[in-house]
């Protein structure tokens, strides 16, 4: 944790550390019921093993459930989160796993550590102005030839303010971005987009789902 931090970086870090107990018993493994989900992430987990050892970063790992799923299919992974009580809870019911406290715009790597990131929805408290910094931090820790992939709950790169959830108060920003706005800036970046799939809203959902898979090129030669 940085006094540096940005506004939206200390604001989802409070907002996480008060609802994390509540959030966890509330929001299920989000993977366990989706098998299209679970598939997407197995494909991811397949390519970073065919290119070598080095590990994956599970970024904004909440209770620890995808890093436990990477686990479990013999990816070497770790979980990240902002959060104290977030890694706190990750800790206790994955005992067997690596997770750290750290922010994934700042990431205590050295560069061309990481075979892949896995970004699942932590991006939608990431404003859009702080995209590009993040994505070329991406792109800094990743080993050359490594994939990300991102996931998030789409929108007309709109913005909603949470004050309430699960009986906390909170001041939590959530931006719901087009598949197209960041899979042009996963470019920019200098992550080449591989594939891009939409999942339509389940049960009460109102917005689609997007799976982004991109590339840091290979070293040539």
């Amino acid at each position: 944790m940085n006094a540096e931090d940005p506004d939206f970086i200390r604001t989802a870090r409070a907002s996480y550390d008060a609802m994390a107990p509540d959030y966890a018993a509330h929001v299920p493994d989000g993977l366990a019921a989706r098998p299209v989900d679970r598939a997407l992430v197995t494909a991811f987990g397949d390519l970073v093993r065919a290119q070598g050892t080095a590990p994956v970063a599970d970024l904004g790992c909440g209770p620890g459930h995808v890093t436990a799923r990477l686990d479990a299919l013999g990816v070497p992974v770790f979980g990240v989160d902002l959060s104290p009580r977030m890694v706190a809870l990750a800790r206790r019911t994955h005992p067997g796993l690596r997770f750290h406290v750290g922010t994934m715009t700042a990431l205590d790597l050295p560069p061309e550590t990481l075979g892949g990131i896995a970004a699942l929805y932590s991006v939608t408290h990431v404003p859009r102005e702080h995209l590009p910094a993040l994505f070329a931090e991406f792109r800094r820790v990743l080993v050359p030839g490594g994939h990300a992939l991102v996931a998030f709950r789409t929108g007309d790169d709109d913005h909603q303010h949470l004050t309430e959830r699960f009986g906390h108060e909170l001041a939590l920003d959530c931006y719901w971005y087009g598949a197209a706005t960041i899979s042009t800036l996963l470019a920019e970046a200098g992550l080449h987009p591989r594939a891009r799939t939409l999942l339509e809203p389940e049960g009460d959902g109102k917005r689609q789902r997007a799976f982004l898979l991109a590339r840091k090129p290979p070293r040539e030669g």
